[in-house]
């Protein structure tokens, strides 16, 4: 194939914007058009990816029909090293639960060095570490000799705690790491052709030699008698000056040619010395030339202004180029779906590619409005499937007591209840929802699911499964892996089947059930190197390992609509190539910070620079953006801030902007305006219908639905916003209770009303107990009952210490004047002949010795002002003239000689009733006039009709449609039948 008299390492390569398998087949071909059929079949072909080798092979079987190749894999080589006799692989997953428990050892040691909820991060940092060290051939030694004596102690630190990895070793003598494993195989590999070199052709192709083990394979067969290495996305346009400029890896790494200048300076060959493996031309040779100039590395681009004026054909370079600046990503990525929709029906073949997995799923959103599915390479993260969310809400059962919340995340998952009777499961749960929601507990334990079930027709068993399988399965304390995954699969797997059947429901079925399965096995099995954890610690390691899987599903109906990351984009053609999320920190994406060795460290170990993947990512770029048609986009602003346009994209537009007199800007503004275009499509496809606002209702239903009944209460919501009323008892809504029951200021009322009720009972008993000191033993026995958070019981016993003198001491005043009678008394009275009851519940009434009545109503907050009852908060002054009209039976039309609000926000803050300014005879013929106000067929009940505060919000504002009109607004009468 080759001339083996050539002794110069040969490297072939194909330019950018060429169809890289197409290319390598269609060479392969032509340089054995003249040979037995039998010759292409001695040639080894070693490939860097599945992907491509699959291409590589349809290319093969699309005809003409003759012997393949031998292709394998760079990954394949691990079937020679069994041959080899080389001890098996370590699997991944050993290692990194090996290296948690060592990072832990750690974080007990040294606290401040990492939180420990960062420590499966830190693991796996650390594993990376190690793999770069086994691939780079780097070995512990060398990182111990750095010098780090002018650094911070955080770097000294992290450089002894590196050498964990001799301890990582030891504890493996017959077993080499992934990599290890790999670097050995290389290693006898090129020893063994040192001795007797190979005589059929061997190519190695598509790998830009990234990693230290593959480029020392690459440069063995570059040098073998009939040995090659094909590059992709060459630059055959960069002049040798710049190639010069690339061989420090300091200022270089993050170029895009910058991992061929390495290999071709090992090699000891030069620019010249590249061939090209075929002879097709790229879609448009001068975009090529454009790109080549754009992305000079950044101590030469001042050639823009040397090379600059020579650049010609710019209109050409970018006629196929449309470039989106959105104003938002939500706006890009419509802009995509509209264009790749527009591929679909034109019959092209569309890829969008970027790795920002957002905007994949926000484009994918938006072409499931067409019911285009798009063939997605990445599919979705494992810990996202279905499967993957349910072990993970199972595996937090574990770590905290249950609460609503939790339980009917569950209840309502799809995988529950998934082997019989799901209808009748998903019925007693909407049951269970809306009776927590009402009457709660909190924190559901199995009395309480029992109990729920006793009083109710449920499918036979239901209520115990609920009970056995959900409450109490918090666990403190540290325990076993093995013992942590065996509780999981089991509670899992009792939980999908229900309470029906046995075995597993739905939980293993379809493909990421079958990958979850997998990755529990795997669990289990390596669960032995894990040794001991806390629930949250393994909950934070279930999550971890599941979010390195992926579930994909090949069967997408537009298989021309593809979505890629920069991988696949490297193996696949398409005629129109969308490169979203162009943007700094997108793509490319941000370095990620490195714990153990910064970059000066990382150089002079000899370790690869955090720029590489920026230089892989550039050269990505610099392929793709090569293809026939292409965009680029970008998201002007995100959800939070402005956005950086990506350094690839900053550099193209800045250098045609620069060459006017080329028509640079002429052709950057047509880009602009091809996308603007687009982007113009987008906004009117987003832009809602135009709807008529609604008006300020203030709705008449007929006298018979109006309410017969109200309470005191209700009585200022009537003044201020009848149309809740009109709400709760004419259409007969409720607002629907919080799902998650939090302490909130109804709960403390309640409680602080019982702790006082109980309080001053039992001093009427025994006044000896009638002190600050019993009043907060008893306060903080009764908090202890029913507050169920620890936080809230704390604040709500500390702000009852500071009023407790005081209200001990205003107690002994009141108790003078008068001795407590009632507490909670509930009272009514019809107001005739209007056919309408007004009902009361008074916090106290105490009786004096001349049996005048004392009314007092406990507030959690600040008491109404006397201003406010006249006008509006008459609750007190409605409740002393229903006590003189003999609303509560006890005490029959008794005087009312004092009515008092008792503020118990420190410090205790007393407000009198206005009893004589608003007589209980006035107070009583104003609320008759209120309530037949209402029963006069012509009186509506508008909404928010004399709030308070602008900001007061109802809980049927959203009804009202509060927001589409304001408080000039005139109410609409409305008439109802």
């Amino acid at each position: 194939m080759f001339d083996p008299d050539h002794s110069t390492p040969r490297l072939f390569a194909v330019p950018c914007g060429v169809d890289f398998p197409r290319a390598l087949v269609d060479g392969l071909r032509q340089r054995f058009a003249d040979h037995p059929p039998e010759a292409l079949a001695r040639v080894e072909l070693i490939l860097n990816t599945e992907r491509m080798s699959r291409r590589v092979r349809q290319l093969f079987d699309s005809g003409p029909a003759g012997l393949l190749p031998r292709i394998s894999l760079l990954s394949g080589l691990s079937r020679q090293a069994n041959l080899r006799g080389l001890p098996p692989a370590l699997p991944p997953l050993r290692r990194r639960l090996e290296l948690s428990q060592l990072i832990a050892r750690l974080l007990d040691a040294q606290p401040d060095l990492a939180a420990r909820a960062s420590l499966y991060d830190l693991s796996d940092s650390l594993a990376e570490l190690i793999d770069e060290m086994q691939s780079e051939g780097v070995t512990t030694d060398q990182i111990r000799a750095l010098d780090v004596s002018d650094m911070s102690g955080h770097w000294k630190r992290a450089q002894d705690f590196i050498g964990i990895a001799d301890q990582f070793v030891d504890m493996h003598e017959h077993a080499l790491d992934v990599n290890a494993r790999q670097r050995q195989v290389v290693l006898d590999l090129i020893a063994e052709w040192e001795r007797r070199p190979p005589q059929h052709p061997i190519i190695l192709a598509g790998s830009t030699g990234s990693r230290g083990t593959t480029l020392l394979l690459m440069e063995a067969i570059a040098r073998l008698p009939q040995g090659a290495v094909v590059l992709p996305g060459f630059d055959f346009d960069q002049p040798a000056e710049v190639w010069d400029t690339l061989t420090d890896g300091l200022v270089a790494e993050d170029h895009p040619q910058y991992r061929f200048c390495k290999l071709m300076r090992d090699l000891d060959l030069g620019p010249r010395d590249i061939h090209r493996w075929v002879d097709m031309t790229p879609p448009s040779l001068p975009r090529n030339r454009l790109v080549s100039l754009a992305l000079r590395p950044a101590p030469v681009t001042d050639a823009w202004m040397s090379e600059g004026p020579h650049l010609t054909q710019l209109d050409q370079a970018t006629e196929a180029l449309t470039l989106i600046e959105a104003d938002s990503p939500r706006s890009e990525a419509l802009a995509i779906a509209l264009r790749l929709r527009q591929a679909a029906e034109d019959g092209q073949t569309a890829a969008l590619i970027t790795p920002d997995r957002m905007l994949t799923r926000q484009v994918s959103a938006a072409l499931d409005r067409w019911n285009i599915l798009p063939d997605d390479s990445a599919g979705l993260p494992l810990q996202l499937s279905p499967p993957g969310r349910f072990l993970r809400h199972v595996a937090d059962l574990f770590c905290r007591p249950l609460q609503a919340d939790m339980l009917l995340t569950l209840l309502k998952h799809p995988l529950t209840h998934s082997g019989e009777a799901r209808g009748q499961h998903l019925l007693h749960a909407r049951d269970l929802e809306l009776h927590m929601r009402r009457y709660g507990p909190p924190f559901p334990d199995q009395d309480s699911l029992i109990a729920f079930g006793s009083t109710r027709d449920l499918l036979p068993g239901w209520a115990g499964w609920l009970a056995r399988s959900f409450a109490g399965r918090d666990l403190s304390g540290s325990r076993a892996l093995s013992d942590w995954v065996t509780d999981l699969r089991q509670t899992a797997e009792v939980i999908a089947a229900g309470s029906q059947s046995e075995g597993t429901g739905e939980l293993w079925d379809k493909k990421a059930g079958i990958a979850a399965r997998d990755v529990i096995d795997e669990l289990q099995a390596e669960a032995p190197h894990g040794g001991d954890m806390t629930a949250r610690d393994f909950a934070d390691l279930l999550g971890a390992v599941l979010s390195q899987g992926e579930v994909r599903d090949r069967d997408a109906p537009y298989g021309s609509i593809l979505i890629w990351g920069t991988l696949e984009a490297r193996v696949q053609g398409a005629d129109l190539v969308i490169l979203g999320g162009l943007n700094e920190g997108s793509w490319p994406e941000a370095a990620r910070p490195d714990p153990w060795l910064n970059r000066k460290l990382r150089h002079e170990a000899g370790l690869l620079l955090p720029e590489r993947r920026i230089g892989l990512s550039a050269h990505d770029f610099q392929q793709a953006i090569a293809a026939p048609e292409v965009w680029l986009t970008r998201a002007v602003r995100s959800e939070e801030a402005d956005t950086v346009p990506s350094r690839w994209l900053n550099r193209l537009t800045n250098l045609l902007g620069g060459l006017p007199d080329q028509g640079g800007q002429t052709a950057l503004s047509a880009m602009q305006m091809r996308g603007q275009v687009w982007l113009d499509w987008a906004s009117v496809l987003d832009a809602p219908l135009p709807t008529p606002l609604s008006p300020r209702p203030s709705p008449r239903p007929p006298v018979a639905a109006r309410p017969r009944r109200l309470t005191v209460t209700e009585i200022p919501k009537l003044i201020r916003d009848p149309y809740a009323i009109y709400a709760k008892h004419v259409l007969r809504l409720r607002p629907v209770d919080p799902l998650l029951q939090e302490p909130d200021a109804l709960l403390r009322g309640t409680v602080i009303h019982k702790a006082l009720e109980e309080f001053i009972k039992s001093a009427q008993e025994r006044p000896e107990t009638l002190s600050a000191q019993d009043f907060i033993e008893q306060s903080r026995r009764i908090l202890e009952e029913d507050v169920p958070w620890p936080v809230a019981r704390t604040l709500w016993l500390t702000r009852l210490k500071k009023v407790a003198d005081d209200f001990v001491r205003g107690e002994h005043e009141r108790q003078s004047r008068a001795r407590p009678s009632g507490f909670e008394k509930s009272g009514n009275v019809r107001l005739d002949p209007l056919d309408f009851e007004i009902a009361a519940k008074a916090d106290r009434i105490d009786v004096d010795d001349r049996g005048l009545l004392h009314l007092y109503d406990y507030k959690t907050g600040e008491p109404p002002s006397e201003k406010q009852q006249k006008s509006f908060e008459k609750q007190l002054l409605i409740e002393t003239a229903m006590a003189e009209q003999g609303a509560f039976a006890d005490y029959g039309a008794a005087r009312v000689e004092r009515a008092l609000y008792i503020g118990l926000k420190p410090p205790v803050k007393e407000v009198a009733a206005p009893i004589l300014d608003e007589p209980p005879a006035k107070v009583w013929a104003e609320l008759r006039s209120l309530i037949e106000a209402y029963f006069d067929v012509t009186q509506g009940y508008s909404s928010r009709r004399m709030v308070h505060r602008d900001d007061f919000s109802g809980d049927y504002d959203h009804l009202a449609r509060y927001g589409e009109w304001d408080r000039s607004s005139d109410p609409v009468p409305e008439d109802l039948t």
